[in-house]
């Protein structure tokens, strides 16, 4: 089934659509609203031509002052709306990720929702990265919870701070993927020339949080580590022009096939976040003995590709020592994102 994330305009949209019936119930004034919206644009998910989803934003000048206590001075993001229908997959993290995104694109000193105290999971979700309840708003449908994350203040926590990258302190790394895993793991990184139907609805490519698996040494990494991944060629001697580093991501946690019991718990560790099949999970345990595994928050991808070529012309990265994994300083780590048109504001320390 393809699932797919699009941007599109209210207008292009049906109110009659079973998708609004929920909507249309819980706020009064819903139908007079979307209509008043034709031209904006807007976010929905697509299931085969079905939707199943739906994101509004809208960029405000602060203080937002119909909610209490009022939200300080400053420029705020608002998810206006957020409708998503799950299907036993982790899509609200891509959602927030494209929040995020969003957000950073806008140049938002924070973000903010309201949503009803009855809808728990999605509560649970923005809290998890670093929005808290600051402040309640009453509408003609009853009151609201209003949930908001600073986009300046800093927490230290690797996940509650997502998508910044603290540097101090830390290591930086190039590492290798594989053309087969590389758009599969990482949606929002898909090369131009590569078909937009080989992302499925899984909940590797949904998710916020990845498992890179391998035989490389990755004890090397250290929670915190940036890794920018490195797409490989596809074809034999192709490298200088189609190796590609396409992402940015940090390391939450580094394992060992030894951390792991038996089999079953390999699995269960790695099934939501990793590109393997149950099957392949199972065998690679089971035929391998040696694996290391990474668990990273992907937390942004480039808007420039840049080659193999590219960062070797720029004086940027040497030809040796390979490429599979390799340390970087801190000013290649800024000099390539940099390059790749990644927002500056994402680095700090």
């Amino acid at each position: 089934m393809a699932r797919r994330l699009r941007l599109t305009k209210f207008r292009e949209l049906s109110l009659d659509d079973p998708f609004f019936d929920s909507l249309k119930a819980g706020y009064g004034g819903f139908p007079e609203w979307f209509t008043s919206k034709a031209d904006e644009d807007l976010y929905v998910v697509d299931d085969d031509g079905k939707l199943s989803g739906m994101i509004y934003l809208k960029r405000e000048a602060g203080p937002i002052a119909d909610v209490t206590p009022p939200l300080p001075a400053g420029t705020w993001l608002k998810v206006s709306t957020l409708k998503i229908e799950g299907k036993g997959t982790k899509l609200g993290e891509r959602v927030l990720k494209k929040i995020f995104d969003a957000a950073l694109a806008e140049g938002a000193d924070g973000i903010y929702v309201t949503v009803f105290s009855v809808h728990k999971k999605l509560i649970e979700l923005f809290k998890r990265y670093g929005f808290t309840e600051c402040a309640f708003k009453e509408t003609e449908d009853g009151t609201e919870l209003v949930l908001a994350r600073s986009l300046r203040d800093m927490t230290g926590d690797l996940v509650a701070d997502y998508p910044f990258i603290h540097t101090a302190g830390q290591k930086a790394w190039l590492l290798a993927v594989y053309p087969e895993y590389h758009s599969r793991l990482l949606p929002d990184s898909i090369l131009n020339n590569e078909p937009r139907e080989i992302i499925q609805d899984v909940s590797h490519t949904n998710t916020i949080h990845k498992i890179y698996i391998g035989k490389l040494a990755l004890t090397r990494m250290s929670p915190g580590d940036a890794v920018i991944l490195y797409r490989t060629t596809d074809r034999q001697g192709h490298a200088y022009y189609r190796s590609v580093v396409t992402s940015v991501c940090v390391v939450e946690e580094v394992r060992t096939k030894r951390n792991f019991a038996d089999v079953d718990a390999f699995v269960e560790y790695c099934r939501q976040h990793s590109v393997f099949s149950e099957d392949e999970l199972r065998e690679q345990f089971l035929t391998s003995p040696r694996l290391y595994l990474i668990k990273m928050t992907y937390n942004a991808a480039f808007g420039k590709r840049l080659t193999r070529g590219a960062l070797l012309d720029a004086g940027l990265v040497s030809e040796q020592p390979r490429w599979d994994l390799r340390s970087l300083s801190q000013r290649q780590l800024r000099d390539i994102l940099g390059m790749g048109n990644v927002n500056a504001r994402l680095i700090v320390d």
